[in-house]
């Protein structure tokens, strides 16, 4: 075995072991039994002192080998719960020393972090395992889809509901036309359960001895550390998360992006509660328009519309809806308004049903992965060759173009002040109907007071902000000095 690698050695020999296999892949899952040592591989965490330490949870399977965290702090138990495993603070400096020894990468940093790290890692040829939302912009999203193409890795997007029963069966009920054709679809969640809505601090806390700051801001320009940001509140602001769309339209949307075979939407706007330059609103909905699709054997895909809710708003109960049952299931759900009947299902995809009561008996031609088997199903692709590979429920292939449509429904909320339905060249990645000289401006600080039992309006707006110029660093970010993307594969 010495003039061959380990992982040309684990490629040739799933592929010898796929080639007994007689049960279609498209139908049924592989199981997980028992792993020998020789097959087992070395997986690295970076972001572990939350989901992540949830995701390496259901990886123990394999050889923890190394964890990266900006905070040892809050990354405190799962850097205990390994000790055989090596600690770093800098993800690059762990590629440096330990990129010939990992297999794969699980990342669960925050959201601006997500596509950086996980295009470095496939770009070394590393499996990756990333957490939603995929990436925090359209471009970013469009690179992680190509670089895993190009190199051929396993991936997998942290959605888990993807690999779940409700998922399988709302795409098999509705490509069997069991509820006719769809041009309307209504989605809401509970969240955020996080503060947002809020203005920027105007003071800086002491940064804690056990936090990179300047790790943690990575590719975003570095603020004054706030102890609002973090751990886990920073999912409200911009400059790091993606507020309460980004974080559960990921779960909530993927059995809608799968199901209606959605790609790039054409047109989209957005509203919400007050708009602040830094922190995302406290509620917004957002609308999504998508054209025509192929039509499917036994179904049309004919042009839809997506609506979004969150922050407590939620779509009218469609008619017949019956009296009492809650609607919310597990954190928000989904409303498909066929020209049959009604599809109702909840976030992640579960527990779908129709209004009208009756229980589809539709082929089972989406493949089953083993119940929360969502990790180790990224595991098994990672361990089979990429040319017998069957992808995982939630490969970048998929989870790509489907978190550019998650992050134009931020883009549709951000850029709301433009008053119009703007128009999107999903290919070039750009709006068509932005004029190189309109502007807009943004509250930076809201100082509504009650004097005297009156009202006072006082906000401070940014000066006039080019919208075009605006629009397009909203798709592909400007990363600060010292922190750069890999290129775009042609």
């Amino acid at each position: 075995m010495s003039n061959i690698t380990r992982r040309s050695f684990l490629q040739k020999g799933t592929a010898a072991a796929a080639a007994l296999t007689i049960v279609p892949n498209t139908v049924l899952g592989k199981s997980h039994g028992h792993t020998a040592p020789t097959d087992k591989l070395n997986i690295a965490g970076i972001g572990i002192g939350g989901m992540g330490a949830a995701n390496l949870r259901n990886m123990e399977t394999e050889n923890i080998v190394a964890l990266c965290d900006v905070d040892w702090k809050y990354a405190k138990g799962t850097f205990d719960k390994y000790p055989q495993a090596k600690k770093y603070w800098d993800y690059r400096k762990m590629y440096d020393e330990m990129g010939k020894s990992i297999d794969g990468v699980m990342v669960a940093t925050a959201d601006h972090t997500h596509a950086i790290i996980s295009a470095d890692a496939i770009s070394m040829g590393k499996h990756v395992y990333c957490q939603k939302p995929l990436t925090h912009s359209v471009y970013e999203s469009r690179l992680l889809t190509k670089l895993a193409d190009k190199y051929q890795v396993a991936t997998q997007m942290g959605n888990q509901g993807s690999s779940g029963e409700g998922v399988n069966l709302t795409c098999e009920w509705i490509w069997n036309g069991e509820i006719g054709e769809i041009t309307k679809v209504e989605a809401f969640t509970d969240r955020p359960i996080w503060p947002q809505g809020l203005m920027t601090p105007e003071k800086a806390d002491k940064i804690p001895s056990t936090l990179n700051w300047d790790l943690f801001s990575g590719p975003a320009e570095v603020r004054p550390f706030n102890n609002i940001y973090h751990p886990w509140n920073w999912r409200g602001w911009w400059a790091y998360g993606t507020g309460a769309l980004g974080d559960m339209a990921c779960h909530i949307l993927h059995p809608v992006f799968k199901s209606l075979k959605l790609g790039y939407p054409t047109k989209v706007q957005g509203s919400s509660t007050l708009l602040l330059r830094d922190c995302a609103p406290q509620a917004q909905h957002v609308k999504l328009t998508f054209p025509a699709r192929d039509n499917m054997a036994k179904v049309a895909m004919p042009e839809v519309e997506v609506h979004w809710y969150d922050g407590g708003l939620k779509p009218d109960l469609p008619a017949g809806y019956p009296d009492g049952r809650e609607m919310n299931d597990q954190g928000g759900a989904v409303i498909f308004h066929g020209t049959k009947d009604t599809l109702i299902c909840g976030c992640y995809g579960v527990n779908p049903w129709l209004l009208s009561g009756r229980k589809p008996d539709a082929p089972k031609v989406c493949r089953r992965v083993p119940k929360n088997a969502h990790e180790q199903d990224w595991i098994r692709a990672a361990k089979e060759s990429a040319a017998n590979r069957v992808p995982t429920a939630s490969n970048f292939a998929e989870a790509g173009p489907f978190n550019e449509m998650v992050v134009m429904g931020v883009l549709a909320v951000r850029l709301q002040a433009l008053n119009k339905e703007l128009l999107w060249d999903g290919p070039n990645m750009r709006f068509t109907n932005i004029g190189d000289d309109e502007t807009l401006k943004i509250v930076i600080r809201d100082g509504f007071k009650i004097h005297d039992g009156h009202p006072t309006f006082n906000k401070t707006m940014t000066d006039p902000i080019n919208a075009k110029k605006f629009a397009e660093e909203l798709i592909k970010h400007n990363y600060r000095d010292g922190w750069k993307l890999v290129d775009m594969p042609r």
